[in-house]
């Protein structure tokens, strides 16, 4: 089966100083959407960015020709709910969050949909996906940490690729149009590999924000995502 490849700049990685002109700067280099990380300095060991943020950066968010870009919201916090609803509220197109911070997930799920969201759970490198069985009619992505989240630069962990060939079996035999996202340590050299595993999303931080051309970089990932 074909399948339609994103690429999701993450903005932890940019320069905070000049979000506004990095997200413009980055759609207008190839980026399909923007990887938001909301960290709370109380389930992973950081603190980034508010709804406000979110709120500010929507205008930006958009191609030259005035359509909107996606943005997807990472959650790595806890409790899920408020938050969840806060950032749709502020223009968010996708809310993802991790199932072990959220006491009901099937309820959070909902909440977020509620607001005219996508939804979707992450899970880390050592999580179990045994819930996905439950609410996949509900989830419109699945993101897979292939980091320890909390810390953007780290390297790809490599049993990730082994998680997402499950997924995609899971995705394609629930018969729904759900997107599998894989988050932390992806470049231009591991981009094909993990497509192969069966992802179709990729958020990719320092690997672009780092390089001093964008849409070189974006463009070797799908020359890669082409082979």
């Amino acid at each position: 089966m074909s399948r339609t490849f994103r690429i999701a700049p993450s903005i932890l990685s940019a320069d905070f100083a000049r979000l506004g002109e990095e997200v413009r700067n980055v759609i207008d280099a190839g980026a399909d959407w923007i990887h938001f990380d909301v960290m709370d300095n109380h389930y992973v060991p950081n603190l980034t960015f508010g709804p406000m943020v979110c709120e500010a950066l929507r205008k930006h968010a958009v191609k030259a020709d005035g359509t909107a870009v996606p943005i997807d919201v990472h959650l790595m916090v806890q409790p899920v709910d408020a938050l969840a609803q806060a950032f749709a509220k502020s223009g968010a197109d996708i809310v993802t969050f991790h199932p072990d911070a959220s006491t009901h997930v099937d309820r959070t799920l909902q909440l977020i949909k509620a607001e005219g969201c996508q939804a979707g759970l992450v899970f880390n490198p050592a999580a179990s996906v045994e819930v996905l069985e439950y609410v996949i009619d509900k989830v419109d992505v699945v993101l897979l940490m292939s980091v320890n989240p909390g810390f953007g630069g780290q390297s790809f962990i490599d049993s990730t690729l082994r998680k997402a060939e499950k997924v995609r079996k899971i995705i394609d035999a629930s018969g729904r149009d759900i997107r599998l996202e894989i988050d932390g340590g992806v470049k231009v050299d591991n981009i094909r590999r993990i497509a192969d595993a069966g992802a179709d999303t990729f958020v990719a931080g320092s690997a672009i924000f780092g390089k001093p051309d964008y849409k070189a970089v974006i463009d070797a990932m799908r020359a890669e995502l082409a082979k």
